[in-house]
């Protein structure tokens, strides 16, 4: 018999828009069985893993997942896994600031409507994002870097069974550091992006960074700190502020050879700006109605550009 309980969320939360965002899931996950099957997800409590199966109640202004798991915990482990639930699932951000805020906004307003309680998935931690990022970056065949990762989630971490069969947690970080770059290359990864993993595994381990701090900086600090790691860049730095446990983020300029780059050239576009020749206070002013709510908003422009592709695809 199944351990249960229920997750709140705040409103609005339509859980099931973000099945459309294919970058959102794993190896394991086929976003077209979740509203029925559930959404299974590997968590971890402080000193083990456990698996979970999620299922969103479908009511958007009164937003609640029914949390399922086969053994039975403690009530201090459901308050750990919560803490990750929360983050994947995004049940603490509070889209209505953002709604209000952009209400007449030319490019976010018209998204509200077919985007009305979008969240972001995200995984368990800010260690699990990254070394997902690392992995997958430039590797165009999405199964095919979804494999890699499940590859290197198999080796090194805890193997739980599923009615579905076993699943691989991720790797914890002290896990993970014990690892040898070459040996990860029969999961498909390179040499560098081996290093580049194992580092920001060690980093955490001998608590020159830690995820709780990484958490709570501020955008540009974050930002600033993210670019020390090795294998994270510009684009990746403010890819993964996106999916902190916070409504906030910034887009600092990175021009290369005079040429804007990455998300901030993708956010001058869309407002019919000139990336390469747009001023930090014309830049500002572009995004007056984002302030303090960037992240949830710049998701929605990727909701909108996720599904004029699929349209697009589908057309075809």
């Amino acid at each position: 018999m199944a351990f249960s309980w229920k997750l709140i969320s705040k409103p609005p939360h339509d859980f099931f828009i973000s099945l459309d965002v294919d970058s959102y899931f794993d190896k394991e996950h086929d976003p077209a069985t979740i509203p029925e099957n559930g959404f299974i997800r590997p968590v971890p409590l402080q000193d083990r893993d456990i698996l979970v199966n999620i299922h969103f109640n479908g009511e958007v202004e009164s937003p609640a997942f029914h949390i399922e798991c086969d053994e039975p915990l403690e009530a201090d482990e459901i308050e750990d896994a919560n803490r990750s639930l929360a983050r994947i699932l995004g049940t603490e951000l509070d889209l209505r600031p953002l709604y209000e805020q952009a209400a007449k906004d030319p490019v976010l307003s018209p998204l509200f409507s077919e985007g009305y309680g979008f969240k972001r998935i995200s995984r368990a931690n800010l260690f699990e994002d990254t070394i997902n990022r690392i992995i997958i970056a430039q590797i165009s065949h999405k199964p095919t870097a979804k494999k890699m990762v499940y590859g290197v989630r198999t080796e090194f971490g805890t193997a739980l069974e599923s009615k579905q069969g076993q699943i691989a947690a991720w790797p914890r970080p002290h896990k993970l550091m014990q690892a040898d770059p070459v040996g990860l290359k029969k999961h498909g990864l390179s040499l560098r992006k081996g290093e580049y993993i194992v580092g920001f595994a060690h980093l955490l381990v001998s608590g020159e960074m830690t995820l709780e701090n990484l958490e709570q900086l501020p955008p540009d600090e974050f930002y600033s700190t993210m670019l020390g790691v090795r294998g994270v860049g510009p684009t990746t730095a403010q890819d993964l502020m996106m999916f902190r446990n916070r409504p906030d983020a910034s887009f600092p300029s990175n021009k290369t050879k005079d040429e804007e780059k990455g998300l901030r050239r993708w956010i001058i576009l869309s407002y019919g700006g000139d990336p390469d020749h747009t001023s930090e206070s014309e830049f500002s002013e572009m995004i007056r109605n984002w302030k303090g709510n960037e992240g949830i908003a710049l998701e929605h422009l990727y909701l909108q550009y996720i599904l004029n592709m699929k349209k697009k695809q589908h057309q075809q």
